[in-house]
């Protein structure tokens, strides 16, 4: 593709090229502008391409606004989607404690929906005011979509309205209240595929002929990332926003000061890492698909992303997974303490974090190493001759399927602790189920194994999603055999919700300090690989900040975007909790 050249022109009308400010404040930040170089201060109908956001940079503006508004909508993309499921079990169980639950999950929303559209607001204008000419180049291909965008937000602002404000009005009519929370989440989700064919269309685009112009917008909006980003963005929007509802609940729980409080808000926080967990097992997969498909739409970006410029990122990556799994699998255990009967599991407990360690070693193992001529000469080049076998990608999904497999080991030993099958059939199955976990590590290992002795392609295509495959079978099989044979168990005790440990909240809250970090790190790599790209192949990047970042400096961005998350978040949790000090006042 040839380089888009020639610059978007817009008239705009003459009277607002000298906007009167009817402020102080606005007064001081139009002088603090226009006294930045690149700020035009003529005629309007000669945008630049660029101009210098002051202090810290057009690119950091943008990127602060653009992740911060992605991670508030995660959250009330991903919210709402189990609010709706919590409310519905409520209905049909007939306990009012899920009702309560997932209306205390929506109120979270309301403020977190307000800052969203705000952060949101901030971005278009940071995108107008100083990258005129991309923002120019989007909209004449994605024009048509914005007012779709619209109508969709329109279509969840009223959803959202009507499920918070009609949930005591419809007590007696659930299945109406339900509707407008399958509303909300409908609308929420079309709203994310309709954003997410604009930025996918900068790392893939299609649509558009040799010189930009389009062709199809069709095209241009199912290109080649779109629908894989799609689905790997759904779930990591339920993964944060479980982890970040069980964050809130463990911070209520340290906070709280009655035991009915506690065990409300131990729940809680079950359910939240819970959720957290469901999609975060299957959410690797659903990434390996979305890098396997930048790596077929352009080789480049591929080898950049997994090999060359972000290697290194990557193994952070695998660190801060590593984290998540080995809290998850904390919490779990530390959950059986509450439980009675739950103390002959025990012994199983460090096999399964030997495994996990293990497997967490192997998966952040470099393939090159940082060495000094001596080193690498005393090896014989940049790879170990041992430990160089795990940095390569069968031995890392050997790892992160047998991570899955071992957590949701830990999952089924919690689920059965306090119950006893009443089965006369209940040893033979347990023995099979035994053998398709051995089965199954048997199989993935061996398929990793295989993939040291065949071509890329055939790992690729063959090997990898013959591990994965495995898995989620074993996840199906395994949980259809275990509800059925615990679903009339007899119970050998009873969960006593608030009896865990503080060490347990505070993991909850590492955890959702993880996830921010992650994606945060993931949103870097993505855009990243585009390089010097607005749109790649078609609109090249000449602004001053026309180069990639260093790992450490983007490092300390996105560290400073989630303690600025962190502390917004904060802010909601404590507007949440003054209804329920107020409520309990009167």
């Amino acid at each position: 593709m040839t380089q888009q050249t020639t610059p978007f022109h817009r008239k705009v009308p003459e009277g607002l090229s000298s906007p009167l400010m009817p402020t102080a404040i606005a007064f001081g930040l139009t002088l603090l502008f226009t006294s930045t170089p690149g700020w035009s201060q003529g005629a309007l109908d000669d945008i630049p391409e660029y101009r210098e956001f002051p202090v810290v940079g057009s690119r950091v503006a943008v990127w602060v606004a653009a992740q911060l508004h992605l991670m508030f909508a995660a959250f009330i993309l991903g919210v709402p989607l189990f609010a709706v499921i919590i409310e519905f079990v409520g209905v049909r169980s007939g306990d009012p404690r899920y009702d309560r639950m997932a209306k205390e999950f929506i109120k979270l929303c309301l403020v977190a929906f307000s800052t969203t559209a705000m952060f949101g607001a901030v971005l278009v204008f940071l995108m107008i005011g100083f990258y005129p000419r991309f923002y120019g180049y989007m909209s004449n291909i994605f024009a048509p979509t914005y007012v779709l965008y619209a109508a969709l937000f329109f279509g969840e602002t009223f959803s959202l309205y009507l499920y918070w404000y009609t949930w005591d009005r419809l007590m007696k009519k659930k299945w109406l209240h339900l509707t407008f929370g399958v509303l909300l989440n409908v609308f929420g989700t079309a709203i994310m595929f309709v954003a997410n064919s604009w930025l996918t269309f900068m790392t893939s685009p299609s649509g558009i002929d040799e010189q930009g112009a389009l062709i199809s917008l069709g095209d241009a909006v199912y290109n080649y990332t779109w629908m894989p980003i799609n689905i790997h963005r759904f779930i990591a929007n339920i993964a944060f926003g479980g982890a970040v509802v069980a964050a809130y609940a463990a911070v209520r729980f340290l906070t709280a000061t009655s035991e009915s409080d506690k065990a409300h808000y131990d729940w809680m926080g079950y359910t939240g890492n819970f959720i957290a967990v469901s999609a975060l097992i299957p959410l690797p997969f659903a990434g390996y698909w979305l890098a396997k498909e930048i790596y077929e739409f352009n080789q480049t970006m591929g080898i950049n992303m997994m090999g060359s410029l972000f290697s290194w990122l990557f193994i952070i990556q695998a660190a801060m997974i590593g984290v998540l799994f080995l809290g998850v699998n904390f919490y779990l255990w530390s959950g059986m303490g509450r439980i009675k009967g739950a103390e002959k599991y025990s012994r199983f407990r460090p096999f399964v974090f030997a495994v996990l360690i293990a497997c967490i070693a192997v998966w952040a193992t470099p393939r090159t190493l940082i060495l000094s001529p001596v080193e690498k000469a005393a090896i014989g080049g940049e790879h170990h001759p041992i430990v160089g076998a795990f940095g390569v990608m069968s031995a890392k999904n050997t790892a992160v399927n047998l991570i899955i497999l071992t957590t949701f080991l830990t999952f089924l030993f919690y689920r059965r602790s306090g119950k006893t099958p009443t089965v006369n059939w209940a040893k033979p199955v347990n023995v099979v189920v035994t053998g398709i976990f051995a089965a199954a590590a048997v199989a993935v290992i061996a398929l990793g194994v295989m993939g040291y002795y065949v071509p890329s392609l055939q790992r690729v295509n063959l090997l990898t999603p013959g591990q994965v495959g495995v898995v989620l079978a074993v996840l199906f099989v395994v949980t259809v055999i275990d509800v059925v044979l615990y679903r009339k168990a007899a119970s050998t005790g009873e969960v006593q919700w608030g009896k865990m440990t503080d060490r347990s909240q505070y993991i909850l809250i590492l955890l959702a300090v993880t996830f921010c970090s992650m994606m945060g790190l993931m949103g870097y790599v993505r855009s990243g690989i585009r390089e010097d790209w607005h749109v790649y192949g078609v609109m090249r990047d000449t602004s001053p900040d026309a180069f990639t970042p260093a790992l450490g400096v983007a490092s300390n961005i996105i560290a400073a975007i989630v303690i600025i998350f962190g502390a917004l978040i904060c802010f909601i949790f404590w507007l949440g909790s003054m209804g329920d000090k107020k409520g309990a006042a009167d």
